[in-house]
């Protein structure tokens, strides 16, 4: 049986922890971990082999470069500086820091002979992707991001508390740019068929509007990145839930930052839609049946992240 090899670019919080959900859930039967701080990389995978003896799973793990990963099924960048879009709560703020790492991963990733997937965690999400994307020059699909991945389980969270019923029971969406600029599409949420209207004429909690679950669904973001200056965790188990897709070609449908090519009336631009992934990455991007209103929104976070993507041609 071949075995599942993974790489994680950025050893950082976020990278760490995606290290961490790979192995405790024998997601990958191989990770190597590639950081500019070498040490830094070595002693996470100490730190993670001293664990494996009361972890689930034996994973093998170790600290590498470029040249380990050109036989890796899955990569995943995580290179960033949490701290830049923090401190003014704007995702876009690391720009002045990934736009230029983004272009130097990509460079080094096409030259190590890498011809799997490439999965995006690096902020601004959208943007990053798109320069990974035309750096690595891998098959269109082949390369997506998180995007409003992290940003639908807050969402799903939120309906779930709400209504009382498991949010796996829930259908539902952050759609457009993976920053201030994204919104939730309310009318194609629902509960296994009975639609969010409907479930609100018994229930007063979910009568929300658009405009009001969306800040707040940001807002959760920067509540947590304020008082402990990162999140983690849920980004690196959205990471690593696109990875096991991927690795086990389960075919599932969820958000990820894709190309778009007419879809929603869009083109030339990376942003947050439901997806089909599977082995060959984005296989299909979900055309959701949107209001009109909700179409114009949507047009409108594109035209934020065509907005950044021109800042950082100018870098």
């Amino acid at each position: 049986m071949k075995q599942k090899k993974v790489g994680i670019i950025g050893a950082g919080h976020v990278g760490a922890h995606v290290l961490c959900d790979l192995v405790n859930q024998g997601i990958a039967d191989e990770v190597v971990l590639i950081d500019k701080d070498e040490d830094k990389a070595k002693c996470e995978a100490m730190d993670t082999n001293a664990a494996m003896a009361y972890m689930p799973h034996r994973v093998k793990v170790y600290a590498g470069d470029y040249d380990d990963i050109g036989d890796a099924d899955v990569v995943v960048n995580a290179s960033g500086n949490v701290e830049l879009s923090i401190s003014g709560n704007n995702r876009t703020d690391e720009m002045v820091f990934t736009v230029d790492v983004a272009r130097q991963v990509a460079v080094s990733i096409r030259e190590s002979g890498f011809n799997g997937i490439l999965i995006n965690i690096s902020n601004p999400c959208d943007v990053i992707t798109s320069i990974l994307a035309e750096g690595t020059r891998l098959p269109r699909g082949h390369v997506f991001g998180t995007g409003t991945g992290l940003d639908t389980a807050r969402l799903l969270s939120r309906l779930s508390i709400d209504s009382g019923i498991d949010a796996n029971s829930i259908t539902a969406f952050m759609m457009g740019e993976h920053g201030n600029a994204q919104f939730a599409p309310l009318s194609v949420v629902n509960f296994r068929g009975v639609s969010l209207e409907k479930m609100a004429e018994d229930n007063t909690r979910l009568n929300y509007d658009r405009d009001s679950i969306s800040k707040a669904v940001i807002q959760d973001a920067w509540t947590v990145g304020g008082k402990k200056h990162c999140t983690e965790y849920g980004i690196a188990a959205t990471a690593a839930r696109m990875v096991r897709i991927v690795l086990n070609d389960e075919r599932s449908i969820m958000p990820a930052s894709a190309p778009l090519d007419g879809e929603y009336g869009e083109k030339k631009v990376f942003a947050g839609v439901p997806c089909l992934l599977g082995r060959n990455g984005i296989e299909r991007v979900i055309e959701l049946p949107l209001t009109d209103e909700e179409v114009a929104v949507f047009h409108e976070c594109c035209d934020s992240i065509r907005k950044n993507m021109a800042a950082a041609e100018e870098m």
